[in-house]
């Protein structure tokens, strides 16, 4: 259902009467400060424009002490080259409820030495807690949740990575049931002159930071498979994840080819983006051209930053998004089972995503309306010959896109209010209802800057429905797909964390239902394979379903 938008009247100039219908509350309100989030980004950027130090940092949404409500998880960067110190630590936002938070890292556990980037969640160790890996430049970091404060497990587990990680995930590929560890990595970044001493123009002339393609330095994913008992083996070569080097910075497993098996979907930046297809055999093989994910609707490689999936058009089967640079439209993948047709132009998303540069982005129903929205968190990459923000030529406005009605989206940032659209850089966004009110709210890491917390007040169009899907440990059923009638109508989602951009999602889903008495069936299909019969689901509430 389409919302009929109140303008924005003005009064006149001979005394101020309102001669238009009066503007609406802004459906998004800031209250990070307000709440207890108390976080600013560090890059460390410097007169050299290292390329690291515009490109972080990420966030995490994870009920890390097991009391039903999301914390939240904030990765810094720090300075390069040197270990983080004083104020340059990842926070962790414990919430009280009451839409309150207590900053709890030192208590924690928390904070880690390198520069980071961003996060991945999930219970690698099926005790039935999140646990935590940061990703970044140089030594990763894996972060065990031991009854509420976390142990550094990095070297026990195998999982130190190296090299510049970005985006990471939690997916169990060899259908074991447990948790193995998928990383995306950017650029092979080195401490050498060729790495720290090269210098870049703007399109202004002046210097400004590189793209990844002067490096000429792709790099490899890595796939850590979990052994049990905490340890995990790299089988990357073995797996067939070395025949090719891209520059990912944006990660998603899913299923792309519709038979049964998560692959992992890898967009790269300024190159072809990658689809690797399980083969069921602990091999993948690296099918994007085909599946018409690789590139635009021209054949041109884009930027690839931030990810998602989702039933965009109530068919069934889940689609791809992805966000790119300025001068480059955003991809709407729709798929077609077994392989994807770009219909980015026909659903009125090219024009207003060609001018902004996008990161952290996800679907989600703002209103509750039925239909699937999209927010994009922008900042440049390159700087602004006209700024938004004369103190940083990087800064952008983020977007609202919302789906207006079926098949076409308008760009609704205005409705959105300032908490949208002032410029920020920002990168990482995570999704999660964190006041557990039913609607999806936005945590933002913007670089250099406070993160932004920005809870969904938009006016509802109906009720809804929300379902926590768990193992038989209490973990989250990563891969789970969830089939939901209401009334007649049916949605499909699925269970996952990891999406956006070096950012980890709340893994509850939530559905739009027209009324508290709607008749509400949850179907629920395991990565596994294993099904269970419908489940009822009360509207207004979140329902827990073990397997």
């Amino acid at each position: 259902m389409a919302l009929a938008v109140a303008g924005c009247g003005g009064g006149d100039s001979r005394g101020g009467v309102q001669t238009g219908p009066p503007q609406e509350p802004p459906w998004f309100v800031e209250v990070a400060e307000a709440s207890g989030i108390r976080f600013r980004h560090t890059s460390g950027a410097s007169q050299k424009r290292l390329l690291p130090e515009i490109m972080g940092g990420g966030a995490g949404w994870l009920d890390y002490d097991g009391d039903g409500r999301l914390d939240a998880y904030l990765v810094d960067s720090g300075e390069m080259g040197r270990p983080r110190a004083g104020r340059f630590k990842n926070r962790l936002f414990r919430n009280l409820g009451g839409g309150k938070f207590e900053d709890v890292a030192d208590a924690t556990g928390v904070a880690c030495d390198g520069y980071g980037m961003g996060c991945a969640v999930g219970d690698y160790d099926g005790d039935g807690d999140p646990d935590l890996y940061v990703v970044g430049l140089g030594r990763n970091t894996l972060l065990r949740n031991d009854g509420g404060r976390f142990v550094d497990a990095t070297d026990v587990s195998g999982t130190a990575c190296g090299g510049w990680s970005t985006s990471a995930a939690f997916v169990d590929y060899d259908a074991d049931g447990d948790y193995d560890l998928f990383v995306g990595r950017y650029v092979d970044w080195k401490d050498t002159p060729a790495f720290l001493e090269k210098r870049c123009d703007g399109p202004n002339g002046a210097p400004d930071y590189c793209s990844p393609q002067s490096y000429a330095a792709p790099s490899t994913a890595v796939l850590f498979r979990n052994d049990g008992g905490g340890r995990f083996t790299d089988v990357s070569e073995a797996a067939g994840l070395r025949t090719k080097a891209g520059t990912a910075l944006g990660v998603l497993c899913t299923d792309l080819d519709g038979d049964g098996r998560v692959d992992l979907y890898v967009s790269n930046d300024q190159m072809f983006s990658f689809a690797w297809l399980n083969q069921g055999d602990g091999t993948f093989r690296e099918d994007g051209l085909r599946l018409g994910v690789a590139v635009d609707e021209m054949g041109k490689s884009q930027a690839g930053m931030g990810v998602d999936a989702a039933d965009v058009d109530g068919d069934g089967d889940l689609d791809l998004w992805k966000v790119h640079l300025d001068r480059e439209a955003a991809a709407l993948y729709l798929n077609q089972g077994g392989w994807f047709d770009d219909r980015t132009v026909a659903f009125g998303l090219a024009a207003p995503t060609r001018p902004r540069t996008g990161f952290g982005t996800g679907f989600f129903d703002a209103d509750l309306d039925g239909l699937l929205d999209l927010f994009v968190a922008n900042g440049r990459v390159e700087r602004a010959t006209a700024p938004h923000d004369p103190k940083d030529p990087y800064a952008e406005p983020s977007q609202f896109l919302r789906q207006a009605s079926p098949g076409r989206f308008v760009d609704a940032t205005d409705l959105a209010g300032r908490a949208v659209s002032a410029p920020f850089t920002a990168r990482g966004a995570a999704f999660g209802d964190y006041d557990d009110d039913g609607d999806v709210d936005v945590l933002v890491v913007d670089r250099d800057g406070p993160a932004r917390l920005l809870r969904n007040d938009a006016p509802r169009k109906g009720s809804w429905a929300g379902v926590r899907i768990v193992d038989g440990n209490g973990a989250d059923a990563i891969g789970a797909r969830v089939a939901v009638e209401v009334d007649g109508k049916r949605y499909v989602a699925e269970v996952r964390a990891a999406a956006s951009y070096l950012s980890s999602n709340d893994p509850r889903l939530r559905f739009a239902v027209p009324s508290p008495s709607a008749n509400v069936t949850c179907t629920v299909r395991y990565a596994s394979g294993a099904s269970t019969a419908p489940t009822r689901l009360a509207p207004g509430a979140y329902a827990t379903l073990r397997r």
